[in-house]
């Protein structure tokens, strides 16, 4: 597309669907909104002088022509005559009299979907999402509300996800002389339309934040594996990255060698980038080690932090009840000679930590002489025994943060009491400002985000590891059979709201089920306990194979070879629902009428016996039933089922986890599946029908291994296991 300007005449709304297709595609192409443009409506205008007018007539070419975007136009004929629809109704949206109608519309449709058109981003989300964006307050409110919560959930995942080429569009959101304001591209759940201030500068969401110039960071601190919580954070961090042009860093805050490891360093990498964030650089508070101490030793010089002897009992006691330590008054030289005690790691320096001396009597105990560095002999999993102290966080977040220029930190608001503490610690430093945008923290039912209760159960063998599918982490999610795109629009649509939730899983499945459920595969599976074989007395003589779709409603799923003979097995639940003489339904067969009923001593079906009914209708019969052929190429599977680890809703932080461990948190039970899950690679998720949503954790080896399959919530209400 080399060679091609977009024109438009500066009075008239910018074709945003055609500029936003052009950002997503990559496309080179001029954009000329100035008041030389000779045209009335959007043209592109080529290279040798041809020319192409209107925005659906642009859109489509677009569509057509982004090499980097398969499917941009749809992936066969069908999918874009679909598409064509929805560019043709995508103006709808500028009548105020349909604008609601409208909105209705494709919430409904929206209800099983991921994108309007097949399975992935098109030209038709790019028509309806620019003509919401455009729409100004209106969409803004609505997106507020509940009433369409899957056209939100829709247009909020789309901003997400294709923030940084969208934001492009800020461009052409000013006011244009008409007086006609359009909404700004991606931004926060509750930010309002842009408006302009005096200077010519949208508002925005973020404190002092100019647009290219916003640095954030994440850092964590590897003492463990990234969990929801985390997720939340980096989410965000990479949303406000991306919505203001700036740039994110990773930094590992690794200043407690007793906690980290070069494991958890490597893992929390993984996680991240599972996460899709894309970072400038790493880096980690240990880099800096020589500089904080270098700050520490010139803060006692100024008389704004002294070393401290008090036992830690009473230096507790003494904050609790505002007394000054009897260490306070000490001399430069006194704190400076206790200091390379401290350096040396001496009986006497461990004896010792350093204080900022701020306000013992500040009614905010954050405020009253926080520590600031601490002895450790421990061996430091980068750096190794060069250093036997190290910074606290209090001391080092604020002064790493400044340094490596953070204009942003991002920290939930569990922390707010020690925010006044972060400003003043960098006021006695002498450092640039950084500003602190808070967030809540995310709280969910049974749910442990405590890393040392995370660790106990690794280390009490309650659990797998890490990325056990029960763990809250992001690898044990992802192993359980989430999403990270469902994971996504879930963080997406709390936004960085600053209230306190506990908040259900079931919400979270249900996002997730709504991306899996139109693309997985079916396949078929009988609990192997207590089966029973139905025989068909006029069924094939023969076995023989039909191919079939693995999902009626998505084509790229692919076919499956159902095997058809006149023994088959069906479940002995089943089995025991059916009366003599009952027509029932085979799926993916036909009708059959049960004639026989074989039931052993105590009252249990053992065998059936029937004909088959393939003119019966579908409509007439109650039991329709999943079943599998009588023959040696059945899989062997074990399908497991998770229960949360903690039997209270919400722990508090001086509870003893071990008086709330779960005993029954995970079922296994022996099936048989249809020889197509042989083909079955780790990670894949599949609908066993009238079962549920599985993953695959073992994929199949060999005969007498099973296949390993992790039962995937739905968003339905929970239900304990039972014990066995």
């Amino acid at each position: 597309m080399e060679g091609i300007k977009l024109s438009f005449p500066p009075e008239t709304p910018p074709p945003l669907s055609v500029i936003a297709a052009l950002s997503l595609s990559s496309s080179p192409v001029t954009i000329d909104s100035s008041s030389s443009a000779a045209t009335t409506v959007p043209t592109f205008v080529f290279s040798d002088g041809r020319k192409l007018s209107g925005t659906s007539v642009l859109l489509r070419y677009v569509g057509r022509s982004a090499k980097s975007l398969p499917g941009f136009y749809g992936h066969d004929a069908f999918e874009s005559s679909q598409i064509d629809e929805w560019v043709d109704y995508a103006p709808v949206f500028s009548s105020g009299s349909e604008f609601e109608n409208a909105c209705s519309r494709v919430d409904k449709y929206l209800q099983s979907g991921t994108f309007l058109v097949g399975h992935s981003l098109s030209i038709a989300d790019v028509a309806v999402w620019s003509a919401l964006a455009g729409s100004g307050p209106r969409w803004e409110s609505l997106r507020k509300s509940k009433k369409y919560q899957n056209l939100v959930r829709w247009f909020n995942s789309i901003s997400l996800e294709y923030a940084e080429p969208l934001n492009k569009l800020a461009t052409y959101t000013a006011k244009k002389p008409s007086g006609k304001a359009v909404s700004a591209a991606p931004r926060s759940k509750d930010q309002q339309a842009d408006n302009v201030n005096d200077k010519g500068k949208p508002e925005v969401d973020l404190p002092g934040a100019e647009l290219g110039k916003v640095k954030l960071r994440f850092a964590p601190e590897p003492s463990g594996y990234l969990h929801i919580g985390h997720a939340k954070a980096a989410l965000l961090n990479k949303y406000f990255a991306e919505r203001y042009q700036g740039e994110v860093i990773i930094r590992f805050d690794d200043t407690n060698p007793a906690k980290e490891s070069n494991e958890f360093v490597e893992n929390l990498v993984k996680d991240i980038g599972t996460l899709g964030i894309k970072y400038e650089r790493v880096t980690y508070t240990s880099d800096y080690f020589p500089d904080l101490m270098n700050m520490a030793e010139k803060l006692m010089q100024e008389g704004k932090a002294y070393v401290d002897d008090t036992p830690r009992e009473q230096m507790q006691k003494e904050r609790m009840d505002g007394i000054d330590s009897k260490c306070r008054s000490h001399t430069i030289e006194e704190n400076l000679n206790l200091w390379r005690e401290m350096i040396a790691g001496s009986v006497r320096g461990l004896q010792c930590c350093v204080r900022g001396k701020l306000d013992m009597q500040d009614p905010n105990k954050a405020m009253r002489d926080p520590v600031y560095y601490r002895c450790n002999p421990m061996s430091h999993h980068r750096i190794g025994d060069k250093y036997k102290i190290y910074p606290t966080y209090d001391f080092a977040c604020p002064f790493v943060d400044s340094i490596e220029g953070i204009t942003h930190a991002l920290r939930s608001s569990e922390y707010h009491d020690r925010n006044a503490q972060y400003y003043k610690v960098l006021e006695d430093m002498g450092l640039r400002r950084v500003e602190i945008y808070e967030f809540s923290r995310l709280n969910l039912v049974y749910t442990l985000l405590s890393k040392r209760k995370l660790l106990w159960f690794v280390q009490q063998g309650l659990v797998g590891g890490w990325d056990d599918p029960r763990f809250p982490t992001v690898q044990g999610i992802v192993r359980r059979g989430l999403k990270i795109e469902a994971l996504i629009q879930f963080i997406l649509e709390q936004g960085a709201s600053k209230n306190l939730n506990l908040m259900e899983w079931d919400k979270l499945w249900t996002i997730n089920k709504k991306i899996v459920d139109p693309v997985c595969p079916r396949h078929t599976a009988v609990i192997e306990e207590r089966r029973v074989l139905l025989t068909l007395t006029d069924g094939p003589d023969e076995p023989f194979v039909r191919m079939i779709p693995k999902h009626k409603k998505f084509e790229g799923a692919g076919e499956k070879a159902t095997t058809f003979t006149k023994g088959i097995w069906i479940e002995g639940a089943d089995a025991s629902a059916i009366s003599v003489n009952e027509e029932v339904t085979l799926m993916d067969w036909g009708n059959a009428i049960v004639k026989e009923v074989t039931k052993d001593e105590e009252g249990r079906v053992t065998a059936l016996s029937g004909v088959l009914n393939l003119q019966g209708s579908v409509k007439t019969t109650k039991l329709k039933l999943t079943w599998l052929p009588e023959t040696n190429e059945l899989v062997k599977l074990t399908l497991t089922d998770f229960d949360y680890l903690i039997t209270k809703k919400k722990l508090e932080e001086d509870d003893e986890v071990a008086a709330f461990v779960n005993p029954y948190t995970k079922k296994e039970t022996s099936a048989l599946g249809d020889s197509n899950m042989r083909n079955l690679q780790r990670g894949d998720v599949i609908q066993l029908e009238r079962k549920g949503y599985y993953r695959c954790d073992v994929p199949f080896v060999k005969s007498s291994k099973p296949i390993v399959l992790f039962s995937i919530p739905d968003g339905r209400q929970h239900q304990p296991l039972a014990a066995n």
